[in-house]
């Protein structure tokens, strides 16, 4: 069974949470991935994915309320509009990234990997061993799999 040592892309590109908004998305783009590690010092600390940047263009979704005699309670939380505002508004990677991201081990299968990518709509995953950042398996490096198959 594969596993993400044989599919990984060990030539990472990465970026750190000072990186500017707008020299990652050209970096997204001019290399056509869907997202990078973002690494402080030797730490992965989040990734940005082409998602993250999509959501600095779109509208802003105030809560939702409702009543309860004469009560009035919002339905999301505090926390989950000041996230989508610092996201919206966001000029570095370090606002705009998924922090505290899923990580797999070179030693996980394909079906996990697959799995999680499914269930959890992760689709950039760094692989990490002894701490350490040695590669990532993009949703692409699993579409690869198919055609060897």
């Amino acid at each position: 069974m594969l596993k993400a040592k044989d599919i990984m892309t060990t030539d990472c590109i990465t970026m750190t949470p000072e990186t500017d908004i707008a020299t990652a998305a050209k970096t997204l783009i001019e290399n056509k991935i869907n997202g990078v590690p973002v690494i402080d010092g030797e730490k992965v600390v989040g990734v940005l994915c082409q998602a993250d940047l999509i959501a600095q263009q779109k509208k802003i979704t105030l809560p939702s309320f409702f009543t309860l005699l004469d009560g009035v309670f919002p339905i999301s939380s505090h926390e989950d509009l000041e996230r989508e505002m610092t996201k919206i508004s966001a000029l570095k990677v370090g606002d705009a990234m998924t922090a505290a991201p899923t990580f797999i081990s070179p030693e996980t299968g394909i079906e996990d990997i697959a799995t999680t990518m499914a269930n959890e709509k992760l689709y950039t995953l760094p692989v990490i061993d002894n701490g350490k950042l040695v590669g990532v398996v993009g949703k692409e490096d699993v579409l690869k799999t198919l055609l060897k198959g």
